[in-house]
């Protein structure tokens, strides 16, 4: 009987162990020294799990920057957000040490670029009230094209924007913000490529009535959204009906763009290599233009802009609209389940139990 006993523990501790949680790992493949590394993950381990999610830097040997720690929430996911202010830029990992079996995936790779030297300010960095705060400057590689700002106060509130202003045939910008109290205002500076860099500009002096100067009528908005084969970004155009619409994506990663033209008809643009950003012109119907952008690689989760001369706004989306009609994938994502042989191996052991149990009550 013991060996019998012995027999069946074995049997059933062997079927649990093929029963394994998988952890898959998302993380952008490129990111700017500054912005948040935004790290999401999807699990079968129970709501309330902790999970170990590390920072290394990769040079000769990988050096841990910073570990934290994650819940998995009801849904089954868990997030995480890195501070990159500090970092050099190079090649970085995250990863779940020692979480998850199978076809888990637990590491990605991120390479932290600087683009701080693309931009640069002719605006003092010091101004005195009474007047608004000027922020000029120049990018040279956004010719007739455009930057996003944003203001932000000391205590980390949204001030003014994000507002787009049009850059001239040197890239050249400047827009006026209303202020009227001193103090500290970071000015944040995106293109169509991303983040750029973050500048603190001082305002002194005593209080003054905001300036009714504004930012010059631009003819270009535009979005950012984050994308991956598995769940595209969709972006609504609204034309402002002053001529044909100039479409442009950012070049980051290797972008596939579905999108409707003037006649409703779906075009789809692929230009391999990602080293390009081409434009899509369409005429100005007044209706709305829907774009569907997501990464030619399976591997990549990036950050995707989209911007648009003569548009009045772009929304972003997670969900598609109905000029795509029902959420169709590139490719089915592998449902975050136990292992496939979860099923099979319950009704194994319960089954391999039954027979245990039958020799033990027969035994004299």
């Amino acid at each position: 009987m013991k060996k019998i006993l012995l027999l069946c523990t074995g049997i059933l501790f062997l079927i649990a162990g093929v029963t394994a949680y998988q952890v898959y790992l998302y993380a952008p493949s490129d990111l700017t020294v500054g912005m948040p590394l935004v790290v999401n993950g999807t699990t079968t381990f129970g709501i309330g799990t902790p999970i170990d999610v590390v920072l290394y830097q990769q040079v000769t040997t990988s050096t841990e920057i910073e570990r934290t720690v994650a819940y998995v929430q009801s849904d089954n996911t868990f997030r995480v957000i890195f501070d990159t202010t500090d970092l050099t830029p190079g090649t970085y990992k995250v990863e779940i040490p020692a979480s998850g079996t199978g076809d888990s995936i637990t590491m990605r790779q991120v390479r932290l670029v600087e683009r701080s030297d693309e931009l640069s300010l002719s605006s003092p960095i010091a101004q005195a009230l009474p007047g608004p705060l000027l922020v000029a400057g120049q990018i040279p590689a956004d010719i007739n094209t455009g930057v996003q700002i944003i203001v932000i106060e000391a205590d980390n509130s949204i001030f003014f924007g994000p507002a787009y202003v049009g850059t001239d045939s040197q890239g050249r910008f400047n827009i006026s913000v209303p202020v009227s109290q001193p103090g500290d205002y970071d000015v944040s500076f995106t293109d169509a490529d991303g983040y750029i860099r973050t500048q603190t500009f001082r305002v002194t002096g005593g209080s003054a009535q905001a300036s009714a100067e504004t930012i010059s009528p631009v003819a270009a908005v535009s979005a950012l959204g984050i994308a991956s084969r598995e769940d595209p970004v969709y972006f609504t155009v609204q034309p402002s009906g002053n001529g044909p619409l100039t479409i442009t994506t950012s070049a980051t990663s290797d972008w596939i763009v579905e999108y409707t033209d003037a006649d409703g008809n779906r075009n789809t643009l692929h230009e391999q290599g990602g080293a390009v950003s081409p434009d899509i012109v369409i005429n100005d119907t007044g209706t709305p233009l829907y774009f569907k952008v997501y990464p030619d690689k399976y591997s990549v989760t990036d950050d995707i802009s989209i911007s648009a001369t003569n548009a009045d706004s772009i929304d972003v989306s997670g969900n598609p609209p109905a000029a795509f009609g029902q959420a169709q994938l590139p490719s089915q994502q592998v449902p975050v389940t136990q292992s496939p042989l979860g099923a099979e191996t319950g009704i194994a052991a319960a089954g391999i139990a039954m027979l245990c149990l039958h020799f033990l009550v027969r035994r004299p």
